[in-house]
């Protein structure tokens, strides 16, 4: 790996069996099991390749089931590639679901705990960052000692973003992380991401919203049946993708007529 290089993906794929038909039987479903009839094999992702330099904002692009939050299961080590390999150096922190983790009878407290070991933290380091903690998830009243299954989804959210920015990750993948919560909470998270910029962390992020990817990203690669279809600058990965979609790019978002195109990279290994 090169010196400048937090993540590289060569060749990445990942495949799932997918039955088609119910067996009707216990007997016919054990006979199909050991002979793998009615499965059919399909490609989440195949021949996905590509870097992240140390330090920059890597965004993934694409339609529903293009295989963008597959690959971000891959980063954060969910899944294991059946095809090609993924290096990644630094300390990851990976928010794939936001609260998806938290134990719902434990209070919000607990789970900042229970969260922030898994994620590699001491309970020192974590008592040692617990303000730091509760102040940025903001939540209202006493929330913070009652059970996570009295929040709601954007509670969770705060929580979960909270713990995962501050473990101080060398490198932090988020999954929609701008999509959920209120608009203070929304700003809150793209402040934190420029602080976390500025000390060097390197983001993997999937985004439906383009003008975050036009904000916050150095580069952008849009996925399409889990093939890469472009890799390189935000504006010229968006612009494909809109026009792929036979939409005019600078009508649909209004902030690419400020982008300067770059030249398109090719659909793979960059850097």
């Amino acid at each position: 790996m090169s010196g400048g290089c937090a993540i590289r993906g060569r060749d990445v794929g990942i495949r799932f069996m997918i039955r088609h038909q119910r067996a009707p039987t216990i007997h016919s479903g054990l006979v199909r099991a050991l002979k793998r009839a009615g499965m059919e094999e399909f490609w989440a992702l195949r021949k996905v390749s590509f870097e992240v330099p140390v330090g920059s904002a890597f965004g993934m692009i694409g339609a529903n089931g293009s295989g963008k939050s597959t690959l971000l299961r891959v980063l954060a080590r969910i899944l294991a590639p059946d095809e090609g390999e993924i290096e990644i150096r630094g300390r990851a922190s990976a928010l794939i679901s936001l609260g998806a983790g938290f134990e719902p009878e434990l209070s919000g407290r607990e789970n900042i705990f229970f969260n922030g070991m898994l994620l590699g933290l001491s309970r020192e380091e974590i008592n040692r960052r617990l303000d730091a903690i509760i102040a940025f998830a903001d939540l209202p009243g006493t929330f913070i000692d009652a059970p996570v299954r009295t929040y709601s989804s954007g509670m969770r959210a705060r929580v979960g973003f909270s713990v995962a920015v501050h473990v101080d990750p060398e490198i932090l993948i988020v999954d929609e992380v701008l999509t959920v919560g209120d608009a203070r909470f929304r700003t809150r998270c793209k402040e934190k991401f420029q602080e976390l910029f500025s000390r060097g962390t390197t983001v993997v992020m999937v985004q439906h919203n383009l003008d975050t990817i036009l904000e916050l990203c150095d580069q952008a690669m849009w996925l399409d049946r889990g093939h890469p279809q472009a890799i390189g600058a935000p504006a010229t990965v968006v612009r494909a993708y809109l026009e792929s979609q036979g939409l005019d790019p600078e009508r649909t978002l209004p902030a690419l007529r400020t982008r300067q195109a770059a030249p398109a990279g090719p659909a793979g290994l960059t850097g």
